[in-house]
């Protein structure tokens, strides 16, 4: 399948937002779902264009990849984890199941799967958490338990055959034309194509067999991961009725603030404040890393904004690249509240000529310290 913009498979401008987006999917996967177009292959493709086109505009991060590069942008090749890219019918059932809601199954399920003969086998919606970390827990990587409120099979439910299509998820109809007889072969409109309906319903159970029930559950995140990243965990999602398999949880990575460290990528930057003196004599200090303590040196002569780079001090990648680097970006603090024997002491430097400004070639301005700074 050809890669085309995921603006224009939609029919969205750039600016659309996040609801209309999902509307705008939701219309074409409802329009081309294999349920309304059986053996229909061209219906097919477009029902996976217009998946394909929301994994990416749906998420934050490949929507901004996307508007930059294009295609061609890092990560949207690939295929499964955070990469994306082509993407089969188990794919997109998996995924985005829950977004047909009451068109195809109603809410306590989100899709349907491949079954024997006419029967499908209905998958349960997805659970979406947001998860929020610190960066000492996105360095190292961590389990976290959460609580989730499931739709689960409750006890004492029951399911027995479809006595609409005994079992087989399929109905057959015969009409009369003008050309003789003509059948057709449709979903069972009383299960929905799962061969099964609820025989005996549970204690506080839906029409379904299912009731909601609070759930603790322990999910492993990997070491680097960013803002706006999601884990898709297979089978923790809500429960699916007959024999459906459950959903997906989905879960949304948030970073809490550092006090003193600023991200960028696999990267670190901290300000260090020095005052004057240190500056022109030079010292040695502390510098906070993700997990611990650093000394670096300050030579004599440091100008403010100067940069010092610890490699490797940094976070690690997601994809197990290596660490980034820690940025300590000098600050020369200049004193604001002096007594007058401080005043009278620095009035006597003034015109000495150590304190006057000597810029040679080796004192780079702004853009060439940033070009050395990510050129390496």
């Amino acid at each position: 399948m050809s890669k085309q913009d995921p603006y224009s498979v939609l029919g969205v401008d750039r600016n659309a937002s996040a609801d209309d987006i999902k509307k705008a999917y939701r219309k074409l996967a409802i329009k081309y779902h294999p349920d309304k177009n059986p053996g229909d292959k061209a219906a097919e493709e477009k029902f996976k264009e217009a998946a394909s086109a929301y994994e990416i505009l749906s998420d934050p991060e490949k929507k901004a990849r996307y508007d930059r590069f294009g295609h061609a942008g890092p990560g949207m090749g690939g295929g499964g984890g955070f990469q994306g890219g082509g993407m089969n019918m188990e794919d997109i059932f998996s995924q985005f199941g829950d977004i047909f809601g009451e068109a195809f199954g109603g809410g306590a399920f989100g899709g349907f799967g491949g079954g024997r003969g006419g029967r499908r086998v209905v998958k349960g919606s997805n659970l979406r958490v947001r998860l929020k970390l610190t960066l000492e827990e996105i360095a190292t990587g961590v389990e976290k338990q959460l609580k989730l409120q499931k739709l689960v099979r409750a006890k004492g439910t029951e399911y027995g055959t479809c006595s609409t299509c005994k079992g087989h998820g399929q109905v057959t109809r015969v009409q009369s034309t003008f050309l003789g007889a003509m059948q057709t072969v449709t979903t069972c409109p009383a299960c929905g194509g799962m061969g099964q309906t609820v025989s005996k319903r549970g204690a506080g159970s839906d029409e379904h067999g299912l009731t909601r029930e609070e759930q603790v559950v322990n999910v492993k995140i990997p070491a680097g991961v960013e803002e706006g990243m999601q884990l898709n965990l297979s089978g923790l999602g809500n429960d699916a009725p007959a024999g459906g398999v459950p959903g997906d949880l989905l879960v949304v990575i948030e970073e809490e603030d550092h006090a003193e460290l600023k991200r960028d990528g696999q990267h670190l930057h901290y300000e260090a404040f020095v005052s004057v003196i240190d500056a022109a004599l030079g010292t040695s200090i502390e510098v906070p890393l993700v997990n611990g303590k650093a000394r670096v040196k300050i030579e004599p002569g440091t100008q403010s904004n100067h940069t010092l780079r610890l490699k490797g001090k940094g976070l690690p990648s997601v994809n197990h690249h290596g660490h980034g680097d820690l940025f300590v970006h000098v600050a020369v603090w200049t004193p604001t509240d002096l007594s007058k024997e401080e005043k009278a002491a620095l009035e006597k430097l003034r015109t000495s000529p150590g304190f006057q400004p000597k810029p040679t070639n080796k004192d780079k301005g702004f853009f060439e310290r940033v070009k050395e700074m990510f050129g390496s």
